[in-house]
């Protein structure tokens, strides 16, 4: 079908408003101008609600609950994504280079924040560069320099001398390897799941935070007035009794904790989100989630108290915007999905895509 053009009819949403009857992918491009004959092409009818490629916010493709995964894992995780609709992906930390799916022209566009900044013996072993305070900025401005625009922090963990979750880094250490982020050009985030790591986050400069349980009406109002997005990755987040069981026995403390967490996260959500805190959707696949559950997310994110325009918007238009990608716009790289019904009247429909476009190519 190289040399067909598609006609996409019906309802070509540009924006969560905004919509146009037609327009045309013509050698890969998105076009809102009638194309002129195409000689032997076919012309392809494709019809329903169409929108921008889904955005994964936070996944990891380069990872599965026992570390780094080989490249056909890579490509098996990648074509979950792709065929769910997630056609733009923000892998927030892997331990093994699969920039060789930049080449594939059939898995989707990744985002990636390099490897994780952790604490030595206070993350995931075998994930993470384990480094002490002193080396932070320095391993930040690498990994800037290592990924395509972000770098990506452990700002807590289980701390073993106090038995719960405990800030990993003095408040010195992370504005300076933010700075050194910031000065390659790259954005950072945080895995953040409790509170005590929230503030000297935010202070320090950071850009998103990951998880975000932990988050108070007053850090909301703090982030909101800064421009710190989060991603709370609530699928990922309705196992946190499944990790507080399998810590209680060592850890009770935290245990009591993430239950807390998990009990109140649909309140911690709606909180920022009404506080003006950006809100985007990620799974958080790899690890302990499957991949190809972006629909699933903004289900969540509505149960969580988002308008569905709002939690559809954090899956798609705005989290294009704020990874600086484009949509449906005039001459784009035609990544797109087609969905039978609305999705805006019911996100629902997320789970059922009726047709999925990558790099203006149907995908069969």
């Amino acid at each position: 079908m190289s040399d067909d053009v598609l006609h996409l009819r019906g309802h070509v949403l540009v924006a969560p408003d905004e919509e146009r009857p037609e327009a045309w992918v013509v050698g890969g491009r998105l076009t809102y101008e009638p194309p002129a004959a195409q000689g032997a092409g076919r012309t392809v009818d494709l019809e329903g609600w169409v929108l921008p490629g889904l955005v994964d916010a936070h996944c990891h493709i380069g990872i599965d609950a026992d570390g780094g995964v080989d490249d056909a894992t890579v490509e098996r995780f990648a074509t979950a994504d792709r065929d769910a609709g997630s056609l733009l992906l923000r892998d927030c930390g892997s331990p093994v280079d699969y920039r060789w799916v930049d080449e594939r022209e059939d898995l989707p566009v990744v985002v990636r924040a390099g490897r994780h900044l952790a604490r030595s013996r206070r993350y995931i072993r075998g994930l993470g560069h384990e480094i002490e305070p002193e080396d932070l900025p320095s391993y930040a401005a690498a990994q800037a320099k290592a990924g395509d625009g972000w770098v990506k922090l452990v700002g807590d963990w289980i701390d073993r001398a106090t038995g719960d979750l405990a800030p990993c880094w003095p408040r010195e250490a992370l504005q300076a390897a933010i700075e050194a982020a910031h000065a390659e050009g790259a954005r950072v985030t945080a895995h953040c799941f409790g509170e005590d790591c929230l503030p000297d986050l935010v202070e320090a400069g950071i850009d998103c935070i990951e998880h975000a349980t932990g988050m108070s009406d007053v850090m909301a109002g703090i982030a909101a007035a800064r421009g710190v997005a989060i991603v709370p990755t609530l699928v990922n987040i309705a196992n946190f009794p499944e990790f507080a069981a399998a810590g209680e026995e060592k850890f009770p403390l935290y245990a009591e904790h993430m239950r807390a967490l998990h009990a109140r996260r649909y309140d911690t959500v709606a909180l920022a989100y009404e506080a003006g805190v950006p809100v985007f959707a990620g799974t958080d696949a790899g690890g302990s989630v499957g991949h190809g559950l972006l629909a699933h997310e903004v289900a969540e994110l509505v149960r969580a108290g988002l308008p569905p325009t709002a939690a559809l918007d954090a899956a798609c238009w705005g989290a294009r915007s704020w990874l600086g990608r484009p949509g449906l716009e005039e001459g784009a790289q035609a990544d797109l999905v087609v969905y039978a019904a609305d999705p805006r009247e019911d996100v629902g429909v997320l789970a059922h895509p009726a047709r999925v476009v990558l790099r203006g190519k149907p995908v069969a």
